[in-house]
């Protein structure tokens, strides 16, 4: 049995004829007599009663008629009820700042257009900040680069990054090439972010690998100010390419570390299922989208998607 045989079926019998009822819905009347015969045949029963003067129900086509009528307005109702139960709710999203330059904006424009009821509360910070931020139930999900094993999370990995020495074009003692190994840096000043944040632990231990003493000119803990360094030109920064996405017409140079290890994951991390709430899960099924759009358009810099 379809719906449209039951609207087929309740328009004949307000109108009383076949030919009417197929105009009005805009089929031909073959058409919508073979759907009723249809019907009927299924129901082994006829409900109408056919005559040169037009069609009339039957009794069982009365008793038909009745509960046809009814099962259409409850449809018509849970459709209805479907267009306007919109997901809302406020969603606490974290990202670190690199992250925040190329998904920040995109991931409220794609909520805004998909669940325009849903309210975001967006926080940037460390990604060891938001792990602590996620534990504390201060956030819902966020984008974070190390996962806490004993904690009770949903994680997924999201993408990979390289990192790249980024340098102003007139920043001395550089040569022209594509990449480059952290051994060829002992004389490169450098601004890096302090102790505390995971990145530079990440590029201390590249450098002890190399066995290679950096110079580290300046330490800075802000992304914005750094950049402001590098722009500069009197030091060169370490960063995953994302750190460049406010500065892609300032000419920077990316030479990326070819040194074995010197790489990033992206972990898209959310309390569990059972605590998430479906505003909650609809944004992090965004937030893995707009991800892979960016990468996918080469709008994120030496990332790379991880299941590719």
């Amino acid at each position: 049995m379809e719906i449209r045989q039951l609207r087929y079926f309740i328009k004949t019998c307000e109108l009383g004829s076949m030919g009417r009822a197929a105009s009005e819905l805009e089929v031909v009347t073959s058409a919508l007599s073979q759907q009723i015969s249809r019907l009927e045949s299924e129901l082994s029963t006829r409900l109408l009663q056919r005559s040169p003067a037009g069609v009339v129900p039957t009794e069982a086509g009365m008793a038909f008629l009745h509960h046809a009528m009814l099962a259409l307005r409850n449809l018509d109702n849970a459709a209805q009820a479907a267009k306007q139960a919109r997901l809302s709710g406020q969603v606490s999203v974290g990202f670190a700042p690199t992250t925040a330059s190329v998904l920040g904006l995109p991931f409220q424009q794609a909520m805004r257009a998909r669940y325009p009821e849903i309210r975001l509360h967006l926080v940037e910070a460390l990604s060891g900040n938001l792990a602590g931020m996620l534990n504390a139930r201060r956030i819902d999900l966020g984008i974070i680069f190390k996962a806490d094993a004993h904690r009770h999370w949903h994680t997924a990995p999201l993408l990979e990054e390289k990192l790249f020495l980024i340098a102003a074009p007139t920043l001395a003692g550089l040569a022209f090439k594509e990449k480059i190994f952290l051994s060829e840096l002992a004389d490169v000043p450098l601004v890096l972010p302090s102790a505390t944040h995971g990145l530079r632990a990440l590029v201390d231990a590249g450098f002890m690998r190399a066995k290679v003493t950096p110079h580290i000119a300046l330490e800075v803990d802000g992304l914005a100010l750094l950049m402001d360094s590098v722009l500069d030109g009197g030091a060169a920064s370490i960063q995953p390419g994302a750190a460049t996405t406010r500065h892609a017409d300032a000419g920077l140079r990316h030479l990326e570390i070819a040194d074995e290890g010197m790489g990033r994951q992206n972990l898209l991390a959310s309390l569990s299922d059972e605590d998430l709430s479906p505003a909650a899960r609809a944004a992090r099924v965004v937030i893995a989208d707009v991800a892979r759009a960016a990468v996918q358009r080469g709008q994120w810099k030496g990332a790379r998607l991880f299941q590719d």
